[in-house]
């Protein structure tokens, strides 16, 4: 007995002397990290803004408009280091305020200021070696912004450092799919499944960071000194492409798919592209760059090409690359890989039998088929449809909706006519803005007003805004609250609790909080009945229904 403890002493004791040996790497890993910030030189004071307004920035030529809509539109010319400093400098606020959200978010989940600081070097190891496989224009242009940026934040890196992240944060997101931070829906359309034949392009970027991270939408028009003039939609800080088109009608929109968890940072998926974006008028120009590009989560980049009026999807991992395209629209992408080259990949078939992926695709598919020939019209409809298949009502919020209610912006492309319709608050309910790409990258004289084409606009969703965008928010706000009860043992009124269902009574969730409410409080029966009841609905990924049904295995009546 003496020598197994001896032994078992022992054993502790070598993994104790791993572990520490392995921190220890670690933590110098992450202090060397380099980040390779150019050696560029921006002295502030030369991007003083000639003009400053509640809604319009002007520095250098270059403009920042908030238009009535609340959406910010950039107008950016020059090389990397000019982009970068002159947006830095017209939306200092802004980023500040993207910073302070997003930290705020990171401080509710890690509480800790000491575990705060080791995710710190966590991250800094992880993304060690991403600065290696992103163009120096684009490290040029983030250090010219960050220029900008305020030291509140510098316990989480340099300005550089954290802006730099911020970009690769994004990814993570991406790949933590499971967590339902992203579950993008997108299609194109052409010929006889469009109104006048042209190809038609419509996409919701459900990314959620939280409300207040999507409350300064930026709509950016870049003329850079080499490559194509383009717009795209994303967030201040944001110089990476979600969503855009550029000058020759090349579209381009990100979709998450599932993959291996990474193991460290490569080319941050946006900045690929807008690498794109900046430098290609093909899909075959588009496919040729992603392939020099690595990369480190899976994703689904679905472009559309003006010329020749066609769209494909470039299926792209860590790993490998493929090119999925069809002969006849529609063309659809949500969060699975339809390509022959992945067709027996494990982690894309789990993904298709197991996640809200496939369902969307199906459902896109028959809103598609019963709309058709397509407008911009009917292209927003279909991205504000919250019904399931056969207009199954499957409750407010749904991950297996199209319509969400969480999508950062939704979008719509014309890109023979070059028109981009941007959606407005809330969601994609709000109006759409139209913007023309041939007038606006036509007028090379600074614009002092709203880009948008009124005359072209997609009006607002009025029956939503009238009767549900107030359930939706009371939904959201009690489960929240009821939540966080069942947490933390907090009892709440029972009428609070049963409005939940009463809200949004076809919505798994529902039950299945005030099922986990009412076990909190020692009442099993009715546990048991609200999570039966939440198996009956449409439950958008199969891990979601084996907990609630492990649930009842393990308290319901024996």
């Amino acid at each position: 007995m003496r020598r197994i403890l001896k032994i078992s002493a022992w054993c502790v004791a070598a993994l104790l002397a791993v572990l520490l040996l392995l921190a220890a790497t670690v933590w110098i890993l992450a202090v060397n990290a380099d980040l390779k910030r150019p050696d560029i030189c921006v002295d502030t004071t030369d991007y003083t803004l000639d003009l400053s307004l509640d809604t319009l920035r002007v520095c250098r030529g270059n403009t920042l408009y908030r238009n009535p809509y609340g959406i910010w539109e950039a107008d950016i010319k020059g090389d990397a280091v000019e982009r970068g400093a002159v947006m830095g400098a017209m939306s200092r606020d802004l980023l500040h305020f993207q910073e302070e959200v997003f930290v705020r978010q990171i401080k509710e989940l890690v509480p800790s200021d000491t575990y705060l600081g080791v995710l710190h070097k966590l991250m800094l190891f992880f993304n060690r070696k991403m600065a290696c496989h992103i163009p120096e224009e684009y490290r040029a242009e983030i250090a010219a912004l960050s220029e900008f940026c305020s030291h509140d934040f510098d316990a989480f890196g340099t300005p550089y450092e954290r802006q730099l992240n911020y970009h690769a944060a994004h990814d993570i997101g991406h790949a933590m799919q499971e967590y339902m931070l992203v579950g993008c829906s997108s299609f194109a359309v052409w010929n006889e499944k469009s109104a006048d034949s042209t190809l038609l392009i419509g996409r919701n970027f459900d990314f959620y960071m939280g409300d207040d991270f999507a409350a300064n939408k930026l709509v950016s028009f870049v003329t850079p000194t080499s490559g194509y003039r383009y717009v795209s939609v994303g967030w201040p800080g944001m110089i990476g492409v979600v969503s855009g088109m550029n000058e020759k009608g090349l579209t381009l929109t990100i979709n998450a798919a599932k993959g291996a968890i990474p193991t460290h940072a490569a080319m941050p998926i946006s900045l690929l592209a807008r690498h794109i974006l900046q430098y290609a008028a093909t899909i075959e120009e588009a496919y040729r760059i992603a392939d020099t590009c690595r990369t480190f989560v899976s994703e689904s980049l679905l472009i559309g090409q003006a010329e020749g009026r066609c769209a494909a999807i470039i299926e792209k991992t860590p790993e490998k690359q493929a090119l999925y395209s069809v002969r006849e629209a529609p063309l659809i992408c949500t969060n699975h890989y339809q390509s022959e080259a992945f067709s027996e990949d494990p982690a894309n078939k789990e993904n298709i039998a197991r996640s809200d992926s496939r369902y969307r695709y199906q459902r896109l598919e028959e809103l598609i088929s019963q709309q058709a020939p397509l407008t911009p019209q009917k292209a927003a409809s279909i991205l504000r449809n919250d019904k399931g298949l056969e207009e199954k009502s499957i409750g407010l919020t749904n991950e297996k909706s199209i319509h969400q209610y969480i999508a950062h912006h939704s979008i719509i492309f014309m890109p023979e006519q070059r028109l981009v319709w941007v959606s407005t608050f809330p969601w994609q309910s709000g109006r759409y803005l139209c913007y023309d790409l041939n007038r606006i990258f036509g007028n090379p004289d600074m614009v002092l007003f709203s880009h948008a084409d009124n005359g072209r606009d997609i009006a607002e969703d009025s029956c939503f805004l009238e009767n549900v965008y107030a359930k939706v928010l009371r939904y959201r706000e009690r489960a929240a609250a009821v939540r966080k009860a069942v947490a933390q043992s907090v009892q709440l009124t029972s009428a609070y609790v049963d409005s939940l269902t009463i809200e949004n009574p076809d919505f798994y969730e529902a039950y299945l909080l005030q099922g986990d409410y009412h076990f909190m409080q020692g009442n099993r029966l009715q546990a048991e009945t609200a999570w039966k009841t939440a198996l009956t609905k449409e439950i958008p990924r199969e891990n979601q229904r084996e907990e609630i049904e492990k649930k009842l295995r393990k308290y319901g009546k024996r």
